[in-house]
């Protein structure tokens, strides 16, 4: 096939002699291998009409220098003013003289008229090349000189051969005291040789280099600046210069540093916060492990701060706090942290402890450090310190923020014991002292007082968007500690009589707010949690009657019992029977966190429940993990095949939804949906709330498209397995062979009969997954070859793939 014809030259001819325009135009036309489009003007004014049209713009222009408009070399000066085109003289006379001022006002050649033809066709041909040349020169003259960022050029030994204006703003040293000197004029002290050794390697293995460095101004003052530098070859390949172009960033960093000044000291005392205490306590559990030392954790908190605050006023309590900060500060040692998180509360890392005794002196010195009065306004304030500590390693592994809730524990151990005290951490025998050492007398007392309180979680129907219940949760309103979960009160009762008590307790108020919720015209069933020992209490029924007849307004079907499946296996028949006594008063029943327990058949066969809660914990992963789709799966046919209508806990998301619903399973309880709430929120927030709309499309798939969904989510957990080994989380990768991954063997499957699917589009799915195996294998190689940066900037390619099949698979879905 042959090659394009280039396009012809566009000529400009300016000659008021039509004998010689005949003349140019037969030597031009007489041309076997080039072509030109020849335009006539008799004078520079004629010229000039023909130009300001604007559609036509010529790559040459020639021209002759004695019009009726302009004579002379003059000509070239005006003609030169109305095109930037390369001009080419064409003269009666071939004048040295004339030709060197032609040349100078800018012509690219000059020939004598009625020359060969040859010459003038090869005139214009290189007077077309040298303008091109110039013009390239000249830009590149213009953006050196203008750039914003300096630019720096050094020959192969680093020496300065070439520097620009924005050179000179930034680093203060003009042109010519740079020349012939090495660039390293410039270096500070902020990086090592190994550093530059670094960038010359990368400059001459790679041939450029790219990152932030801290250089000095002739001034002396050291700035930052981000730099690129780039190796500039010769026609053979050999390095001849390097150019560098930088530009100041200074003031970007001095920001950067200020705003992570903010974001990890606290503002009134300057010590770390509870963001940069996290990261120094990870490191020293780090250091201690591997030199076979012991750290403290110790939590300390005020006693008497707020009496001050109170009556002194918080700039004399700011005070008070900046003071014993600095004193505390000053008693500790270098290798230790102390941080503030917020209020009163101060905590500490004691490192490079021996043995566990050690650290009793540091912290005596704290306690009588925070004893000392401060002078404030001419006032003596004293306070005195609680502390609790805690010792690392231990016997089992624990995380840091177990750290800190083991020395919390102990603070408040030290406070109850009676203040100005320290307690330490014991964990074999307040492993069971839970969410602040909260005894059963305190729990009876806070049941007395009113102090519990039910928040409410809806469970809806996602398809319809039709509120079917609630779900009552039990809170402590602590008045030291706040708002505590369960798990901060329950396991302490857990086995304890008081425990029934509390269910009973919830029980009755739970019904008194479906009352309440009727008078406001919200009717909405509630469902309670019971306890094992409770449930399995021989007068629970006769007990729950009772419960039910102080509110005769409420009819026995608003009212359902959750129970955990373990808590039937004591007693399964006396559990049934008690069931099926509560079933006959109209009460119904959910079996909870079905599937985490010793589920079988007889239980949904004896067990009177009329709804199976399945467990967040396999809710949660279901999109990536396919056993826990497999679960869901099946729980929700066994829900099918009993007859019991299937809830999901956990639904966080809306992608949660979507595949739950494509599962079968309408109805559903999680935070995506509400997060409990107070009683009173509750008839704004049903009035308001509607599902996504993705939600109200959404159908249940069909037995073939099954394959389909588990090879997606299969997807999902293969590229989340990649990233945990890039991550350092996973030691092993999972199958790299894309015929050996779950989804590669389904694809391999349905490739050998697409007739379903679609030959075509199967085709460009099993592209796309061979693209991801093969973007995975040179992510973990990088990983293995220690460059983990790069591996690291890869996963944005690496999901942008899983999306791409993500959606491709989409698409096969919903034909299904």
């Amino acid at each position: 096939m042959e090659a394009p014809s280039p396009a012809p030259a566009q000529v400009l001819l300016i000659e008021d002699e039509a004998g010689d325009v005949e003349l140019i135009r037969w030597q031009l036309l007489d041309a076997l291998h080039e072509h030109f489009v020849i335009h006539v003007a008799d004078s520079l004014r004629a010229a000039e009409v023909l130009l300001a049209g604007g559609g036509f713009q010529p790559d040459v222009v020639l021209l002759d220098l004695n019009l009726p408009d302009s004579f002379g070399p003059a000509t070239v000066e005006r003609c030169r003013a109305m095109t930037e085109a390369p001009i080419v003289v064409l003269a009666g006379l071939d004048d040295p003289a004339t030709t060197s001022l032609a040349i100078a006002l800018g012509a690219d050649d000059y020939l004598p008229k009625g020359g060969d033809s040859e010459a003038l066709r090869r005139s214009i041909r290189y007077a077309q090349l040298r303008h091109r040349r110039d013009a390239d020169a000249r830009l590149a003259a213009t953006v050196f000189a203008h750039s914003r960022e300096g630019i720096i050029v050094t020959d192969v030994q680093g020496r300065i051969v070439e520097v620009n204006e924005a050179f000179t703003r930034i680093t203060g040293y003009t042109r010519d005291e740079v020349l012939g000197r090495e660039a390293s004029l410039l270096k500070s002290d902020r990086h090592g040789p190994e550093f530059h050794a670094a960038l010359w390697q990368s400059l001459l293995e790679k041939g450029h280099w790219y990152g932030e460095v801290w250089n000095r101004r002739k001034s002396g003052e050291v700035f930052a600046e981000l730099l690129t530098v780039s190796a500039v070859r010769d026609a053979r390949g050999e390095i001849r210069h390097f150019v560098g172009l930088f530009s100041d960033i200074t003031l970007q960093k001095e920001h950067e540093r200020q705003l992570e000044h903010i974001a990890h000291y606290d503002a009134l005392t300057a010590l770390p916060n509870r963001v940069l205490f996290a990261d120094r306590l990870h490191q020293a559990m780090a250091r201690a492990r591997r030199g076979d030392q012991r750290l403290a954790v110790v939590y300390i908190d005020l006693d008497g701060f707020k009496t001050i605050n109170d009556t002194q006023g918080h700039d004399a309590g700011d005070q008070l706090l900046m003071t014993l900060a600095g004193r505390m500060r000053k008693v500790m040692r270098d290798c230790d942290t102390l941080a503030r998180l917020g209020g009163d509360e101060f905590v500490a890392v004691l490192g490079d402890l021996p043995d566990a005794d050690s650290c009793r002196p540091l912290v005596r010195r704290l306690l009588a450090t925070v004893a000392e009065p401060v002078e404030v306004d001419g006032h003596s304030l004293q306070v005195s310190g609680s502390i609790g500590v805690t010792l690392y390693p231990q016997r089992e592994e624990v995380e840091p923020d177990q750290l800190l809730r083991q020395a919390d524990q102990a603070m408040y151990q030290a406070k109850l014991a009676g203040k100005d005290r320290y307690h330490l951490f014991d964990t074999d025998h307040d492993h069971d002292l839970r969410s602040h050492h909260e005894s059963l007398e305190r729990i009876r007392y806070g049941l007395v007082r009113g102090e519990f309180v039910l928040y409410y979680q809806p469970k809806v129907n996602m398809h319809s968007g039709e509120l079917i219940g609630v779900e009552a949760l039990i809170r402590w309103q602590h008045p030291e500690q706040g708002l505590l979960s369960p798990d901060c009160f329950l396991p302490v009762i857990e086995h304890h009589p008081l425990g029934i008590q509390l269910g009973e307790w919830v029980i009755e108020a739970a019904l008194g707010q479906v009352a309440a919720w009727q008078a406001e015209g919200l009717r909405v069933p509630v469902s309670v949690n019971i306890a094992a020992n409770h449930l399995q209490r021989a007068d629970f029924a006769e007990r729950l009657y009772l419960l039910l007849s102080l509110h005769p307004g409420i009819t026995p079907d608003m009212l359902q019992l959750e129970v955990l499946e373990s808590s039937a296996l004591a007693d399964m028949n006396h559990v049934a029977e008690t069931m099926a006594t509560c079933t006959r008063m109209g009460v119904g029943f959910s079996l909870d966190d079905f599937g985490t327990g010793y589920s079988s058949l007889s239980y949904l066969k004896r067990l009177p429940a009329a709804e199976l809660k399945i467990d967040r914990s396999f809710v949660r992963d279901m999109q990536h993990d396919a056993d826990d789709l497999a679960i869901l799966d099946g729980v929700l046919g066994l829900a099918r095949a009993f007859r019991r209508r299937a809830v999901a806990e956990g639904v966080e998301t809306e992608a949660h939804g979507e595949l739950l619903l494509r599962l079968g399973c309408e109805y559903a309880q999680g935070y995506g949906i509400a997060r409990p709430m107070p009683p009173e929120s509750l008839p704004g927030w049903a009035a308001s709330w509607r599902p996504p709309e993705s939600w109200t499309r959404q159908r249940r798939l069909g037995p073939d498209a099954m394959p389909l969904l588990y090879a997606t989510v299969e997807h999902r957990g293969w590229i989340l397995a990649i990233e945990e080994c890039l991550s350092g989380e996973r030691a092993a990768p999972p199958a790299l062979d894309p015929h050996e991954c779950a989804f590669g063997r389904w694809l391999d499957s349905v490739l050998a009969n697409p007739h379903e699917l679609g030959s075509e589009r199967l085709t460009e799915l099993d592209q796309l997954h061979q693209k991801v195996h093969a973007l995975a294998i040179e992510l973990l190689r990088l990983h293995r070859g220690d460059r983990r940066d790069e591996a690291h900037a890869g996963l944005a390619r690496l999901n942008a793939l899983r999306d791409q099949t993500l959606v491709a698979m989409e698409t096969f879905l919903k034909a299904l």
